[in-house]
């Protein structure tokens, strides 16, 4: 694209590029973002170094929908020791606000993922760094990894984390859920949804996300307000249209939680045996976001990367050969049969109900026996049914998107809009193991 680019007049004060970073303090991150606009397009962004690594390879950080800078306060200082930090917010992702061009008007919804790695791609080059390393991180990673394979001679290595080539059935349907309910202004539902699908709930104890983190998590969601609900509906577009990552030719690590729900680790995995020059490692207890949960262990394992260093003896870190690669079991929870499977959905808006058979489930989802002749009556409701549950403390139910189908047989994915709801269903499944487990044992005595 031919551009016209206007900076902050602070942005560039000497001709060589070390001028372009701010030294780090305690008070960087209190600091408003740098802003360069290009043809109507603003990009956001914090250039921060500590002396020490000043000449090192810069590296350019891409988070995901719901990082803004404040996210990686207590990242980038462990990561100093790799080199000069670039954190960059595109239009409409991160904190940047903007969802329309100055100039035309124009949707930032009509830019691609692929777009806005152009638009990054023209500011690096415009900008006069040299050579950069990528972090890319959730929705970021594709971002980045278009990047690489539209200007390869930008990009030195990449960190992809949390990345798949492409989109399965059930993860969009959960995306769409996401925005039937934003759009239906269920906002309380929506933040438990947003949270409950990001964050593997079945492995809290494992992954140690805390009720208080959680808690933000859900206060930002629901508290969205109009241009941020915009942006979220933006960004899930760009996701669900998505068809095809490039894979990046230089030398790349992929990583991602070694319980990650969201973007699955054998997905992670099936990207990275396609890169030529690569690694993959899981980060031990974490989910969809180790930079959460496993903060100390993630920026370790990216700086030793980064800094060329062997990344398969680091604490916390979980390597992978080419072998086990291959080996990864898609399923990241076993499914589980019920002591009393008989039990029914009914519809949300109606009285309809319907007779069912739990062949197998677990936390995130459920096959169902119908009668003949039912399975299309429940297709034709995919959102709307309801699978009633039974615990110590009586009757729950729990909403279903329906997504495969047979003659007799439907599967479902659990909606989870509720932390309440989740919570007596993760009971429900580990009551019905031990028991399941039980009768294991008294079948061989």
């Amino acid at each position: 694209m031919n551009s016209i680019i206007h900076m902050d007049a602070h942005v560039l004060d000497s001709q060589s590029h070390y001028g372009f970073f701010d030294l780090y303090d305690k008070h960087s991150f209190k600091q408003p973002a740098r802003s360069t606009w290009m043809d109507g397009w603003k990009i956001e962004y914090m250039a921060i170094a500590r002396p020490d690594t000043l000449h090192l390879r810069p590296m350019v950080i891409i988070g995901g929908a719901f990082q803004n800078f404040n996210s990686y306060k207590y990242c980038v200082e462990q990561l100093f020791a790799a080199g000069p930090i670039i954190l960059i917010d595109l239009p409409s992702m991160g904190a940047n606000q903007q969802i329309s061009n100055v100039d035309t008007g124009l949707s930032a919804g009509t830019l691609e993922l692929e777009d806005l790695a152009a638009m990054l791609g023209q500011w690096l080059e415009q900008m006069q760094l040299p050579q950069v390393s990528i972090l890319g991180m959730s929705l970021g990673s594709v971002v980045a990894s278009c990047l690489a394979d539209q200007r390869p001679e930008l990009v030195d290595r990449m960190i992809l984390m949390g990345v798949m080539q492409k989109t399965r059935k059930s993860w969009r349907m959960l995306l769409e859920e996401s925005l039937h309910l934003m759009k239906e202004q269920r906002m309380d539902e929506f933040g438990q949804a947003v949270i409950l699908y990001l964050v593997n709930h079945a492995r809290l104890k494992e992954t140690r996300m805390s009720p208080t983190a959680k808690r933000l998590f859900f206060k930002q969601m629901s508290e969205f307000t109009v241009t941020e609900q915009e942006r979220y509906d933006i960004n899930c577009n760009r996701l669900l249209r998505l068809t095809h990552v490039p894979i990046p030719q230089c030398k790349v690590l992929v990583a991602c939680g070694q319980y990650d729900s969201f973007t699955l680790p054998h997905e992670n995995a099936n990207f990275a045996l396609q890169c030529p020059n690569m690694q993959y490692v899981q980060i031990a207890g974490a989910d969809h976001v180790p930079q959460l949960q496993r903060r100390k262990e993630t920026m370790h394992l990216f700086a030793t990367f980064l800094r060329d260093e062997a990344v398969e003896q680091l604490p916390g870190i979980i390597p992978f050969s080419r072998e086990q690669m291959q080996q990864i079991e898609r399923r990241g929870e076993e499914r589980i049969q019920v002591q009393d499977p008989q039990r029914y959905l009914s519809h949300r808006h109606s009285d309809l109900l319907l007779n069912v058979e739990i062949i197998d489930m677990n936390f995130f989802g459920v096959l169902l026996e119908l009668d003949a002749g039912q399975t299309e009556c429940a297709a034709a409701y995919p959102r709307d049914l309801a699978l009633h549950l039974e615990d110590e403390n009586g009757e729950f139910k729990i909403e279903c998107l329906i997504f495969e189908q047979d003659e007799t047989q439907v599967r479902a994915l659990f909606k989870h809009g509720s932390f309440e709801v989740a919570e007596r269903l993760l009971a429900f499944v580990q009551q019905q193991k031990i028991l399941q487990q039980e009768d294991a044992f008294d079948a061989v005595i």
